[in-house]
This record gives C-alpha cells, sequence and structure tokens, in this order.
C-alpha cells in the first residue's frame, strides 16, 4: 500500500523509477482529495507550486542528481511553519490573512532535501491544546474514530499520516504537542532537544528569538522517518553556524540486550489508565525478553511535584509572552479580581478549582526575577537527569493518561478526562509531556497497538540530551520487534 509507506520507502521507490515524482504526488492529492472532507486535516493546499516542484526532481533525477534523502516525497507541515505565498495562522483568527513572504529555515532544509511540500496542517488556537481545532478551519477529526481528537497542536500533522494523506510531516511541541498527537493517532513522533532544530519561521509575525522549551520536530510513520527529520532540519542556523556544528552521537548499540533502561510506568500525581500502564509493561518486557535489563523503580533524583511545578514556572510566563496586547491586559485584569487570599491556596496543578486558576495566572504573570528562579531549578532537574543517564541508556513512560479523547470544546476549566472510572483534571495529563520538555530533552513516542476501544496508544523514551540518534536508535530496535505504524481500515489505497 504506497499510501502508508515511510517517507524512506517512498523516497525509495523514487529513486528506483518505480513512481515518478510528479506521480507519487499526485497520488497524495488524490487522496486528500478523496479523505479529507471527514478527516479536515490538510487546510491549506499548495498543489500547483507542489507540481513545479516535483516535476523539478523528476527533472533531477533523470540526469542522476538526487536532491536528498527526501527526494520527491509529498509532504505537508503544521500550520506554524512559514510557507512562502500561504497563510500561516497558527489557529488565530487575527492571523488569518497572514501570509509568509519566504519559507521557514526548516521549511528550507527539507526543500533542499528534495521534500515536495503540498499543503499546510490544522491546529489549536495559538497551538495551545490536546485538541486541533479553531474558528477558521474548523475541527480536526481521528483517522480512527472521528469523534475523538487526533492531538493537539500538531493533530493535523499525525491525522494527516495516519490516514495515508501525505508521505511525511513535521510539528512542534512544547507541552506535548508532537508526542500527544503522534500518540492518538499511532504514529511516529520525536521532541528533539530543545535548540537542535532552529525554529526560525515557526514562530508569530516578525517574532526571530527562539522561545523557551519549545522545539519542532518530525512525525512520521517510521523510525527511520524522525532520524531523517533530524539531520535534516538540524544544525544551527546561519550565525551559530560560524561557531558551531551538530554532530550527534550515534547509536552504539545494535540490539536490545545492550540495553539497560528505567520503566516509568505510572505516577499517583498524575495516574495514567491500566491499558497505557500495561504498555510501558509490554515494551519492558519485550526489552527483556531480548535479554536488556530493566528497572522498574529507578528514577532521576528529583522531587515530582517540585519538577512539575519548575516545569510550570517556565511554561505560563513562556505561553503568556505570545499574547497579544489586548489578550495579556485580559489576563492582567482577570488577575486583579481574584480575591487575594485565594492566590496562595494551590500548590496542585488542577485547572479546575479557582485555586488553580490563580496559580496559573501567578506563573503567566511572574516576574523575571521568578522566572530567573525557576531557571535554577530547571538547571538543578537537568543535571539529576545527566546523572541519571550515566546509568541508564533512556528512561520509557506514558505521555498521556488514556488513548484518543472525545471532542470536547467546552472551557478549558470544565474539561475532564476519565481516566478508569476517575475523573481527572483536563491538563494534569501534560506531566508526562513536561519531564522531557522541562530538562531540554529528546522524547520518542512510538506505537504500541490499539487499545479495547480499537485506538492507538503510544509510549515515549526518553533519552539524555542531545541523544536524540540514541532514542530513535532504541525505537528503531522496537519497531522491529512489531512496535510499528498500523494503518486505519477506514482510508484503503
Amino acid at each position: 500500500m504506497i499510501a502508508y509507506k515511510s517517507a524512506d520507502q517512498l523516497a525509495k521507490l523514487i529513486k528506483d523509477k518505480e513512481i515518478s515524482c510528479v506521480e507519487l504526488l499526485d497520488y497524495y492529492i488524490s487522496r486528500v482529495e478523496k479523505y479529507n472532507s471527514d478527516i479536515n486535516a490538510i487546510i491549506v493546499k499548495d498543489y500547483e507550486k507542489a507540481k513545479k516542484a516535483a516535476l523539478k526532481a523528476d527533472e533531477e533525477l533523470s540526469k542522476g542528481n538526487t536532491l536528498g534523502p527526501l527526494h520527491g516525497v509529498p509532504m505537508t507541515i503544521k500550520d506554524s511553519y512559514d510557507l512562502a505565498g500561504t497563510v500561516t495562522s497558527r489557529g488565530n483568527p487575527a492571523l488569518k490573512d497572514n501570509v509568509a513572504s519566504k519559507d521557514a529555515l526548516s521549511v528550507e532544509r527539507l526543500k533542499n532535501a528534495g521534500a515536495v511540500i503540498f499543503g499546510k496542517t490544522n491546529v489549536p488556537y495559538n497551538l495551545a491544546d490536546f485538541q486541533s481545532y479553531n474558528e477558521i478551519y474548523g475541527t480536526t477529526n481521528n483517522p480512527w474514530d472521528l469523534t475523538r481528537s487526533p492531538g493537539g497542536s500538531s493533530g493535523g500533522s499525525a491525522a494527516a499520516l495516519a490516514s495515508g494523506m501525505t508521505g511525511y510531516e513535521t510539528g512542534s511541541d512544547i507541552g506535548g504537542s508532537i508526542r500527544n498527537p503522534a500518540h492518538f493517532c499511532g504514529v511516529f513522533g520525536h521532541k528533539p532537544t530543545w535548540g537542535l532544530l532552529p525554529p526560525r519561521g515557526h514562530a508569530a509575525p516578525n517574532v526571530l528569538a527562539q522561545s523557551d522549551l519549545t522545539v519542532i520536530g518530525p512525525l512520521g510513520r517510521s523510525a527511520q522517518d524522525l532520524e531523517t527529520g533530524v539531520l535534516v532540519m538540524g544544525g544551527p542556523d546561519e550565525i551559530d553556524g560560524a561557531g558551531l556544528k551538530m554532530d550527534l552521537e550515534k547509536p552504539n548499540k545494535t540490539s536490545l540486550k545492550e540495553y539497560k533502561i528505567a520503566a516509568w510506568v505510572n505516577e499517583d500525581f498524575a495516574p495514567v489508565n491500566q491499558e497505557t500502564q500495561n504498555r510501558v509493561t509490554n515494551v519492558a518486557e519485550t526489552i527483556t525478553s531480548n535479554k536488556g535489563i530493566v528497572d522498574f523503580e529507578a528514577k532521576p533524583d528529583f522531587d515530582i511535584v517540585e519538577s512539575m511545578d519548575t516545569y510550570a514556572s517556565l511554561l505560563h510566563p513562556t505561553m503568556a509572552s505570545r499574547s497579544s496586547e489586548e489578550d495579556y491586559q485580559k489576563l492582567l485584569d482577570k488577575f486583579e479580581e481574584l480575591d487575594s487570599s485565594d492566590n496562595n491556596k494551590s500548590t496542585t496543578l488542577d485547572p479546575t478549582h479557582d485555586s488553580q486558576s490563580a496559580y496559573t495566572l501567578k506563573k503567566q504573570l511572574s516576574s523575571l526575577r521568578d522566572y530567573n528562579i525557576a531557571n535554577e531549578k530547571r538547571t538543578h532537574l537537568r543535571w539529576a537527569w545527566h546523572e541519571f543517564f550515566k546509568e541508564y541508556d533512556a528512561i520509557i513512560a506514558p505521555i498521556m493518561a488514556t488513548d484518543a479523547i472525545e471532542h470536547d470544546h467546552g472551557a478549558f476549566g470544565d474539561r475532564t478526562v476519565m481516566v478508569d472510572n476517575d475523573e481527572r483534571p483536563y491538563f494534569e495529563q501534560i506531566f508526562w509531556a513536561g519531564l522531557a520538555i522541562a530538562s531540554y530533552l529528546p522524547s520518542t513516542i512510538i506505537p504500541t497497538g490499539l487499545s479495547e476501544k480499537g485506538l492507538p496508544i503510544g509510549i515515549q523514551i526518553i533519552g539524555p540530551q542531545y541523544g536524540d540518534l540514541k532514542t530513535i536508535g532504541l525505537a528503531k530496535l522496537l519497531e522491529q520487534e512489531g512496535y510499528k505504524f498500523q494503518a486505519p481500515n477506514t482510508y484503503p489505497d
């Protein structure tokens, strides 16, 4: 089935001249026209430019030239990347007419590697939700169950891949926005080490400074696709390139028996359902059955609640700093309305209570001193992880509490998630995403098969800073053991 091949396999088909670049592009466009009305993943189409690029790629191949590892592969990109001549809305109605004048740096690099970009995929408002819907383009559905979310904020990216409407994708992650959709839709995803893939052109208009925590990164139908994306998009920009270069350590292990892994199955602070716990255990058992070592008790040496508070102390002001003047003023006004006695009540992360609203607002409106204190705490976390990874190659863990959730467009504070009959706060799930994000660590999502409801479940592999090829390398070995992409049967070739 051509539709569900990995980008690496598609590039090989083209290189072997089993299909032309133009034919492959036309094939994926035909699938978009056939299936996208159900899913609403691809919301910007750039067919004419893509066809010109595919023609050029065919011409180059006829001369014996290969542009790169993605030569002729049709792909879409998240609607947060600039693609010259198309709108970059970020799901925000205020940006519905924001036409990019040039490509993002990562888009340039993808094109230089041969990718043929033919559209953009849907996101939530300002890239800030576990679901992907907005006033401009509407709601994106999960290909496995249209009543459910494909995740967010790279929900359109994962849905397009899972339904075979694109050959490759790239998203971004500050709170699980690559990994949550990969998990919900059953594809591979990688959150790189912070700063490894320069994000210029993935930002609001005129923003050049790299945001703390935020990364861009690949999604695909194989672990190899993730490695390709890191190597193609990674490396310093023109300024840093004067003195820096990307030189990632390659995996030095060729079999699972060589690995020593920690398994973080569940946490009372942010519980996950039994099915998800079982998948982490299953992956661990696959490693041990291949004579690798798995430790179910090992964790980095830090206080879990304090680490989550540190992440929140970095995340909330970073997100708030993206606000318009009008939206930021609303935060200030709301904070003034809160009862001052309530401001100091909450030490939890429960957005359904007023005390949590105060907690969040305090973080959003924190001072530079507050932020620097949090950054110091974050640096201690990074060193704790560094020591941990001297003994363990990686840690496997959940990324979300459940499989794909049903659509819920109610107020954030009113949303909840059922975790084995226990009603939990909606944003509690960000704990699992924050483990890697707060400390700049790479994290790779692998599919583990379907739940009892017939929905995908993924787990994350977290590794040491700049150990991106190591976590992806472990994902490759696990893929060989059966942890691989499978296609929904509702969108056949």
